[in-house]
């Protein structure tokens, strides 16, 4: 990256010459992609799409090319005018809480859970996260782009920081968590110095492993089988009641149980929102069908994937239930209303969350173990993982056959099934089996070269059988 911008161009013009693109969460692409002025272009059309605005917050994830495009991204905010409230290093959620309670936008930079060799831009309106509708004005303002010297970052604010710890700590009762050991895998999460902090103050004795100074990856919908297996001999040494752990930006939690096993984050949240007496849930498509069967939900409305769509559900849920929320299967939970209890409030924060879900799971164990109270909680299991450096080409070839020949598809793959099949291309292609009823869900990634499949059963051990099989076809056969 260098220190000025080279030419003069329109927004959009240098946009779509960058190659970055929207995703399920904002704009994603190479670090070599975001250049100086491809970062102050997308800062620009940011502005330029709402009214005038003094002040932006600003934070960053830990990859090391984050401080690069923060600079870059400030420098813009600055040569239009803003004032800029720079909170370092923190979770995105404590990002998006602190501008809500500021009434001011936000840019967070971040690339979430994809590989260190590629970053990202989310952008925050005060009142939430942009949506679909704003990403597409991003990519069309034309906003003349000028040469601009890129500034140094300006010192940190802890208010973020300090704001997010309130939340959890004012609401949630002082000795919730007393008597549980947590163990918290810190690895390069941007909350990793945060939730030792939350969880101390609500009674748990807290127990700190596999921080990295390098950047890890961790995919909450597809954690690798090396992280498996580390998680659970951590649990299983320390004797922990549970271990928790977020991906790159602390907006998708992981947590397992006492046995050292990972919950689905669809499962998780589905506790969260039982805790929190919600009365209506937003869900991707991809969710397990366990939410439904609960009974627990006046309305459960399915999305598809991606917390824009997810916030969408919210809003149309609003117009009709008091207590609503959102989540989605990789463990990001979304709060749409207010929600209080003994004279305390929750604000709202229609953003994904790590750290609710959690504690509201945590807060829940009384007598029962979490591998119990998940038990009790479900009636289907699911499984996803995905293929990386899988092209756009080949994914378009697989839901091609997946959308116009389905059963040729799981022909080929070596998936057996009786009468008819059931599709659903709310997003990607989810196919139900007959008999069993058991689901086989495929789609391309919204953010990285990399081709998912979910899949869902009665029985856990099928529900990864199938996910494997699928995966394993695919790379043979594409």
């Amino acid at each position: 990256m260098t220190n000025m911008v080279e030419a003069d161009m329109y927004s959009n013009e240098v946009i779509a010459q960058s190659g970055v693109r929207f995703g399920t969460s904002g704009v994603r692409g190479k670090v070599s992609q975001f250049t100086p002025e491809v970062c102050m272009a997308l800062t620009m059309a940011f502005l330029a799409i709402q009214k005038p605005v003094k002040r932006v917050a600003v934070a960053i994830d830990n990859r090391p090319s984050s401080p690069q495009i923060a600079r870059s991204c400030i420098s813009a905010l600055k040569f239009y005018g803003c004032d800029v409230e720079y909170y370092g290093v923190i979770p995105t959620p404590a990002l998006a809480y602190a501008a809500q309670l500021q009434d001011i936008p936000a840019i967070m930079i971040t690339g979430s859970h994809i590989p260190y060799d590629r970053n990202g831009i989310k952008f925050y309106f005060a009142k939430g996260e942009i949506s679909k509708a704003d990403e597409l004005a991003i990519i069309n303002a034309a906003v003349d782009v000028p040469q601009v010297p890129v500034a140094k970052l300006p010192e940190v604010n802890d208010y973020a920081k300090l704001q997010y710890i309130k939340r959890y700590v004012d609401y949630f009762p002082a000795d919730c968590l007393e008597g549980q050991h947590i163990g918290i895998y810190q690895h390069s999460s941007a909350g990793r110095d945060i939730y030792p902090l939350i969880l101390r103050a609500l009674g748990a004795q807290v127990t700190l492993v596999g921080r990295s100074e390098q950047f890890v990856p961790i995919d909450t919908e597809a954690v690798a089988q090396s992280d498996r297996n580390q998680a659970r001999q951590w649990v299983l040494s320390h004797k922990f009641d549970a271990l928790f752990t977020t991906d790159g930006d602390g907006d998708r939690a992981l947590l397992a149980d006492e046995q050292g096993h990972f919950l689905a984050g669809d499962i998780l949240s589905l506790l969260a929102a039982k805790y929190l007496m919600i009365e209506a849930l937003a869900i991707p498509v991809n969710c397990n069908t366990s939410i439904e069967a609960s009974g627990a939900f006046k309305q459960v409305k399915r999305t598809k994937i991606g917390s824009p769509y997810v916030i969408a559900g919210v809003v149309d849920l609003k117009k009709e239930h008091r207590r609503v929320a959102g989540f989605e299967a990789n463990g990001g939970f979304l709060l749409g209303c207010d929600v209080s209890d003994n004279e305390k409030v929750l604000q709202r924060l229609p953003t994904r969350d790590a750290v609710l879900p959690v504690l509201c799971a945590l807060a829940n164990l009384t007598s029962h173990t979490l591998s119990q109270v998940v038990v009790e909680m479900t009636q289907r299991y699911t499984h996803s993982d995905r293929l990386q450096n899988f092209t756009q080409h080949r994914s378009a070839q697989v839901m091609q056959l997946a959308t116009t020949n389905p059963g040729k598809l799981l022909e080929r793959l070596h998936i057996s099934y009786q009468g008819e099949l059931e599709l659903d291309t709310t997003d990607g292609v989810r196919i139900t089996l007959s008999g069993e009823g058991d689901i086989v869900h495929i789609r391309p990634s919204g953010n990285a070269p990399e081709f998912r499949c979910y899949a869902e059963s009665a029985d856990k051990a099928k529900a990864k059988r199938l996910v494997a099989d699928v995966l394993c076809g695919i790379k043979a056969i594409f």
